[in-house]
């Protein structure tokens, strides 16, 4: 399982990631620029001593990015508001990449128009969104409980 962060610009919700990531085996990749410096303490009090047992792989950009999940020959599944199919009637597999967009921007329609797959969790119409930690737990749990 994989997952991939674009932008990211919240240290403590990448550190809180990456700690899920880690605890559950999943591999993550940060596609940057990121909004803070890896050494941000926020970002280290988040990840705790977790983010030395999480395999992290950093691309300098969503080109690079892209790049390489299409040599992996991996399918691209964003998670974004924007989508109208949900993650609860999709179809995990190995072949897939989970994408998380920023939390202040989310991401670009070049992004957007790139996924392979566009996924929403439903939600309460008048609310905007949960935090990006909460979702990508809530997204890894279903992916990894239909993989087995």
């Amino acid at each position: 399982m994989r997952i991939a962060l674009y932008e990211p610009d919240i240290p403590q919700n990448t550190g809180t990631i990456l700690r899920t990531c880690a605890c559950l085996g999943v591999e993550a990749h940060i596609i940057e620029p990121a909004g803070f410096p890896v050494s941000d303490r926020a970002f280290r009090r988040a990840g705790l001593d977790y983010l030395d047992k999480v395999s992290i792989t950093r691309h300098t950009s969503f080109a690079a990015f892209d790049t390489w999940r299409r040599d992996e020959k991996l399918h691209l599944v964003l998670l974004t508001t924007a989508a109208t199919h949900s993650y609860l009637d999709h179809r995990f597999a190995d072949d897939q990449i989970l994408l998380f967009g920023g939390e202040s921007a989310g991401v670009p329609d070049s992004v957007h128009n790139a996924a392979d797959t566009r996924l929403t969790i439903p939600m309460r119409r008048e609310l905007r969104s949960l935090n990006i930690a909460v979702s990508a737990a809530m997204v890894i749990g279903e992916a990894l409980r239909q993989a087995g």
